[in-house]
């Protein structure tokens, strides 16, 4: 099934989405936006571990990204390649780092063509080039295991063309039947529901999260304190979102998800061993999550309440609101205390067992999100309204109030290669866009890999961000 758990886990600090923009592949989404759509989650695998296992697959073990990046001439294709790894019984340390080829192509095609026919440029023009350090972008990350339950991550990167440093540091803590997680990062870096880039001085953040229990409820609750002036890591346009803005957040949200067949195919021994004339041989799913054809229907309701303590939150930044061009700054307040309810339902069908070369496997997920129930409940005879052609120009709509489409199809081309759709409407008016529209669509194909069972390399683009990059998950759907 689709992705249930996003309705809870992006109400919280530490929803990571994949991005090619830091050195690490991932980026906060920023609490209080619509949920994201269901193959935006970045991978559970550390960016340098999947270097170091693409890097087995790839020509001279380099990873090419795509994304923009600050300075115009740099370009937006990189290349990403794992530089030293060091391991231990109980921990490991890797380099890695990223070049961007576009400047320096050009900088050598400037000086060839700028020199005269019977002479080559000098070498010391030549290595200015190499040496821009503009091209170049280093990361250094190590986890050391503290216990055989705890562990503690550290991880550093820099880019040559921006001035400071990323820094971030981790503590995990698994019990038997909760995850503790404390992250702090400087800067921490954030993405809004308009693909904005915002980078917060300090983010420290405290979560502790229940496991899925049988009849399906989870809990979890999380201290969060935002210091600093949200800077927009490019020149976005308007003001940063408010929940990143300076203060002391107290969250706890609870969900209930259940799932029934409509009707499923179980696995069967004819389907793992098949007979030939020349014997048996073993053939399992590429996936195991994609091994039975079915239809099903799965929901999750839940709910959440936030406190803010402290921090600006009565006006944006006078300073940033000038520099936007907005002209008069308008107060935007945060209310120190909310509550508010979410609910999902999807519908999944499934052709195939995926276990053949061609045509073992077509799937369809279609999702309704209500992102918050307060603001679907007020906002629901505006949405009417829209329907019908009669919306009122006068008044603000919530952007929160319009339910969620999102559609995901799943087609396999050729073997383990599967070519995904994820895209993600919205029903009604949002973000200055009247009535029904297309909020953002992803594109990817997935090779997955059958020694791991359920693991898979991705390569992904999304036209909205103008980014994509490759991949490595683990037991994700």
């Amino acid at each position: 099934m689709a992705n249930l758990r996003l309705a809870m886990d992006s109400a919280f600090w530490d929803f990571s989405v994949s991005t090619p923009q830091a050195l690490d592949g991932t980026a906060k989404l920023v609490p209080g936006d619509p949920f994201p759509a269901d193959g935006a989650r970045a991978s559970r695998a550390l960016r340098v571990q999947q270097l170091s296992f693409l890097g087995n697959g790839f020509p001279l073990g380099v990873i090419p990204s795509y994304g923009p990046a600050s300075q115009k001439e740099l370009g937006s294709f990189s290349l990403q390649s794992l530089l030293f790894k060091a391991a231990t019984s109980n921990g490991w340390l890797g380099l890695y780092g990223q070049f961007r080829p576009k400047k320096l192509i050009s900088g050598l095609k400037a000086e060839v063509a700028g020199g005269d026919e019977l002479e080559l440029p000098a070498f010391k023009d030549i290595a200015k080039h190499f040496l821009d350090k503009s091209l170049y972008s280093l990361g250094l990350c190590s986890q050391l295991a503290l216990t055989p339950m705890s562990s503690i991550l550290f991880s550093i990167e820099g880019h040559g063309e921006r001035k400071g440093r990323r820094s971030r540091a981790m503590l995990l803590h698994k019990l038997p039947n909760h995850d503790i997680t404390m992250d702090a990062a400087w800067p921490e870096l954030f993405i809004d529901h308009n693909g904005g880039y915002w980078n917060v001085p300090e983010s420290i953040s405290l979560d502790v999260a229940s496991l899925i229990s049988e009849s399906g409820l989870r809990y979890r609750f999380s201290l969060h304190k935002n210091s600093g002036t949200p800077q927009a890591h490019f020149s976005t346009k308007g003001d940063p979102p408010l929940a990143l803005m300076p203060g002391l957040c107290a969250k706890a949200g609870f969900s209930y998800e259940k799932c029934w067949d409509i009707w499923r195919q179980r696995e069967t021994r004819k389907d793992i061993i098949v007979e030939t004339d020349k014997g048996q041989y073993f053939r399992p799913s590429y996936d195991i999550r994609l091994k039975e054809p079915h239809a099903s229907v799965s929901g999750i309701i839940g709910g959440s309440c936030t406190a803010w303590f402290g921090g600006r939150d009565n006006l944006v930044d006078a300073n940033l609101a000038a520099q936007s061009g907005e002209g008069e700054v308008n107060p935007q307040r945060r209310s120190p205390f909310t509550a508010d309810a979410f609910g999902s339902v999807c519908y999944t069908l499934q052709h195939g067992k995926f276990r053949k070369l061609y045509g073992d496997l077509t799937r369809v997920d279609a999702r309704m999100d209500i992102c918050s129930g307060s603001a679907f409940a007020s906002g629901l005879g505006h949405l009417v309204s829209n329907i019908f052609g009669r919306s009122q120009a006068n008044g603000e709509v919530n952007p929160l109030a319009s339910p969620r489409l999102n559609l995901i199809l799943q087609q396999q081309v050729a073997g383990p290669i599967v070519f995904r759709v994820d895209s993600k409407f919205s029903l009604g008016s949002s973000f200055g866009k009247h009535g029904p529209h297309v909020e953002d669509i992803r594109y990817s194909f997935n090779y997955s890999l059958r020694l791991l069972r359920s693991g898979k390399v991705v390569a992904w683009y999304s036209p909205k961000r103008k980014e994509g990059m490759i991949e490595l998950r683990l037991f994700e759907f």
